[in-house]
């Protein structure tokens, strides 16, 4: 029994508590069927806090989450807050929680799931069985490297200056997460970076070089550069299996290797921070997806990548092997009947409700336990 196991439910913006919904429920069968007990909490992030709170994060939820023994987060945003303070954004709430957590690795696995093969853009050979996971730094580089800003120059033309900033322990840490998983999976590990232009490019290969040649010899280790990355995820992307890169090339090729799969509304992510001295580990797990606005309310949100998400929840943060694979196995059983929503059906299919796909997955679900 797992007691006192403390999330933190952050539903945030437009279809956020939609696909949340369906997670709780989830839990609540979990619960029912594994006593669980997890201890869960729920508060207001984004623009929802923006509008109750006067900030899109407050205090409080963050010292929440720093108690608590994993987050998971729905989405934030819409264009309604559009002309808020850039630190008061729904999106700087997301940016807070990874900096403060110390969330420095994100897991983005991309993963075509068999019914779902005909959605891809690329052809069916190619996608076929692909299993990627991306391993993002997250807490450094261009996005929180200083100097940071726009000034305006004595001719009146203005400057925009971002700072791109590595150490070496910043390196070390992300590439021992990404070599630790990929023992996991097929030993295979491909270092991104643009060592051939950019300094930090350079000290990031050499720095995996050295972790690699101390721990993890028996890993096939590869380098290749971003640009090439790109080219090679839509040109044959199942010759990849743990990629290693930084924040900038890990947000865009991250993005590039979820569309491989047909649908942004299929992919989920975790957030993870270092284990500590009392063995703890600070998880957050989100879809990848943003919170959609235009479809919030209308009930045909794919809940999916959220639910895949607390799955992943179950096997980083709490170690639930089982409960992690049946939620995984319902969720191919329920593809492979046919069932789709919106967003992943075809021009000549019917497409179900986000409701109708949670009652589906327990559903199936049952089914697997009874098996």
């Amino acid at each position: 029994m797992n007691k006192n196991r403390k999330i933190l439910v952050l539903a945030g913006d437009g279809i956020g508590p939609e696909v949340m919904k369906e997670v709780l429920l989830i839990n609540k069968w979990l619960d029912k069927n594994f006593k669980t007990n997890f201890e869960i909490s729920e508060r207001l992030v984004g623009g929802a806090a923006y509008d109750a709170e006067g900030d899109s994060i407050s205090d409080a939820t963050i010292e929440e989450a720093l108690n608590s023994d994993a987050v998971l987060f729905g989405a934030v945003g819409g264009d309604k807050w559009n002309d808020v303070k850039r630190e008061k954004r729904p999106e700087a709430a997301l940016l807070r929680l990874r900096k403060e957590m110390d969330l420095f690795a994100n897991l983005r696995p991309a993963i075509a799931f068999d019914a779902l093969t005909k959605s891809s853009s690329l052809k069916e050979n190619l996608i076929k069985g692909l299993d990627i996971l991306i391993v993002r730094e997250l807490t450094s580089g261009v996005y929180f490297g200083k100097p940071k800003g726009i000034e305006t120059l004595k001719n009146n033309e203005k400057k925009a200056v971002d700072t791109q900033s590595y150490s070496t322990s910043e390196i070390k840490r992300i590439a021992e997460i990404g070599f630790d998983l990929s023992k996991k999976r097929n030993k295979v590990v491909t270092s991104v970076d643009k060592a051939n232009v950019m300094e930090t490019g350079l000290l990031w290969r050499n720095i995996v070089n050295e972790v690699h040649a101390e721990k993890y010899n028996d890993i096939d280790l590869s380098h290749m550069y971003a640009d090439n990355c790109a080219m090679q995820l839509v040109r044959n992307p199942k010759q990849f299996d743990v990629i290693i890169t930084d924040n900038l090339f890990g947000d865009i090729l991250s993005d590039c290797a979820a569309m491989l799969t047909g649908s942004l509304g299929m992919l989920p992510s975790a957030s993870l921070g270092a284990i500590n001295i009392e063995g703890k580990r600070l998880g957050m797990y989100e879809p990848v997806h943003g919170s959609a606005p235009d479809i919030a309310g209308k009930d045909i949100a794919n809940p999916l990548a959220m639910i895949l998400s607390f799955s992943m929840m179950l096997n980083y943060s709490f170690n639930m092997i089982e409960e992690s694979s049946m939620i995984d196995k319902a969720v191919q059983s329920v593809l492979a009947k046919g069932n789709r929503t919106k967003d992943i059906a075809e021009k000549s299919e019917n497409y179900i409700s986000t409701s109708s796909m949670g009652m589906l997955l327990i559903e199936e679900l049952n089914k697997i336990l009874e098996s």
